[in-house]
């Protein structure tokens, strides 16, 4: 019955046109950035912090290279729109709309009810960090060669990786990039959960988002750095360095998931309480 439950849930997620605009939105942005950083002199500047620090500019403006530039602003700035876009939406509008009481009229559980649309909703952040993976290096590898890969981010990595292992540590990222998309969403599901509208817990979770990235770029909160979960969601950039940090990985993994799994718990807390058949 759970996973029939999953499997209409599912269905009715990727029924809805809404869930496609970060889909889209991902695929315009990764080729508009692709052909700027090859048109433009974004390309230069990065050309010459390659030979500053002594490499062959030539063997590292690769596709693996730009794909990972592509990726760093659209997982910062569009990531989170659109996984709280959906998570804001999954319980709250169905609320708005009436159809809940009719769900719960029937024999179901509010627990199965709101796990099957939150695993729904994690499924839908794994694919769409799949998707947002597969097109930046697909557009990438149209403009630029398979060469060795040169990662930078002020503050997190600075790493030399061939093309065989660049590949690898890639993949490892959109792993943990896929965890950091499904706390952004379980963040707005949570609030989705509570007696607000679909719009307003999209809005709610998107400030605590801002809230947290504005508070880690403030030197006085260095020491609270730990308790900022934007913080722990560069930990998909520590799969590029050499050699991998995992004391930090896991602790951040840790973290994040429990962050996750704190969320759903609230939230089920908060719509358990509820009054929703009356």
């Amino acid at each position: 019955m759970l996973y029939l439950h999953l499997r209409n849930e599912l269905w009715k997620l990727f029924g809805k046109k809404r869930t496609y605009i970060g889909f889209g939105a991902f695929v315009a942005a990764q080729i508009a950035m692709a052909f700027a950083f090859q048109t433009t002199g974004w390309k230069r500047s990065f050309e010459r912090l390659l030979a500053s620090n002594g490499y062959v500019a030539e063997e590292f403006v690769s596709a693996l290279t730009v794909a990972v530039v592509m990726l760093i602003p659209q997982v910062s700035l569009l990531m989170p729109l659109y996984t709280t876009l959906v998570g804001g939406d999954l319980v709250a509008k169905e609320y708005e709309e009436g159809t809940l009481r009719m769900m719960l009229s029937r024999p179901v559980s509010r627990f199965r009810l709101l796990l099957v649309k939150w695993i729904s909703g994690v499924m839908f952040s794994m694919l769409l960090v799949l998707v947002l993976g597969v097109i930046a290096l697909g557009v990438a590898r149209l403009l630029f060669p398979w060469k060795s890969m040169f990662v930078f981010n002020p503050g997190v990595t600075f790493s030399v990786l061939s093309a065989h292992d660049g590949f690898f540590r890639y993949l490892a990222a959109l792993g943990f990039m896929a965890v950091n998309a499904s706390v952004m969403f379980s963040i707005a599901f949570m609030f989705s959960c509570f007696n607000i509208k679909p719009a307003a817990a999209t809005i709610v979770a998107l400030t605590v988002l801002l809230a947290s990235l504005v508070l880690e770029a403030i030197p006085a909160f260095d020491v609270y750095e730990n308790w900022l979960v934007t913080h722990h969601f560069k930990v998909w950039l520590h799969a590029f360095q050499s050699p991998l940090p995992w004391s930090e990985i896991v602790q951040a993994e840790v973290i994040l998931l429990s962050v996750a799994g704190s969320c759903f718990l609230i939230g089920y807390t908060a719509f358990q309480i509820r009054d929703i058949k009356s």
